[in-house]
C-alpha cells in the first residue's frame, strides 16, 4: 500500500452530461472527476497548473488506472478523495470516489511527469518549489 503523503476530499454533482441514457455516468468521466479532485489538491498544496505554467513546467498524464466498482447516478452529489502517493521523481494521486451513501464506486491512480515546457526535456525531478510546497502542506496538517 502506497503512503498518502497528503490528502484532499471534494464534492461534485453528477451532472445530466455525465451519464447516458439509463442515468449512469459514463465510465470515460470517471477520468474528469480524477481532475476535478486532483484539481482540488493542487490548490490547496499551493502548487495548481497556473504555478506550474508560471515557473515554465507542465505535468502530462502519463498512466492512468481506473478500478470501476459501483455505478455514480445522475444529480448525485459524490466525493472524491485524491491524495499524493510520490512527488520527488513524479507526482502520483492516488482516487477513491464514494457515491452518495459512502460506497466506495471507483479507485484510480494517475502518475505525471514534469516537462521542461521550453524545451520539452523530462524531469526526472519534480520542481524544488513543488516539493517545498508539498512539505509545507504536510507540516500544517500534522
Amino acid at each position: 500500500m502506497d503512503k498518502e503523503f497528503y490528502t484532499v476530499e471534494k464534492e461534485f454533482k453528477v451532472e445530466f452530461y455525465d451519464v447516458d441514457s439509463m442515468d449512469v455516468a459514463y465510465h470515460g468521466n470517471y477520468v474528469r472527476f480524477m481532475e476535478v479532485g486532483r484539481c482540488a489538491l493542487l490548490d490547496e498544496i499551493g502548487y495548481n497548473y497556473l504555478s506550474m505554467r508560471n515557473e515554465g513546467y507542465a505535468f502530462p498524464v502519463v498512466d492512468i488506472k481506473v478500478r470501476y466498482l459501483k455505478s455514480l447516478k445522475f444529480n448525485e452529489v459524490a466525493k472524491i478523495r485524491s491524495s499524493v502517493t510520490e512527488f520527488e521523481n513524479c507526482l502520483k494521486i492516488k482516487y477513491e470516489i464514494y457515491s452518495s451513501n459512502g460506497d466506495l464506486v471507483t479507485k484510480a491512480e494517475s502518475t505525471q511527469m514534469v516537462v521542461k515546457v521550453a524545451t520539452g526535456e523530462t524531469m526526472y525531478v519534480c520542481p524544488e518549489t513543488f516539493i517545498e510546497k508539498m512539505k509545507a502542506a504536510m507540516a500544517s496538517k500534522k
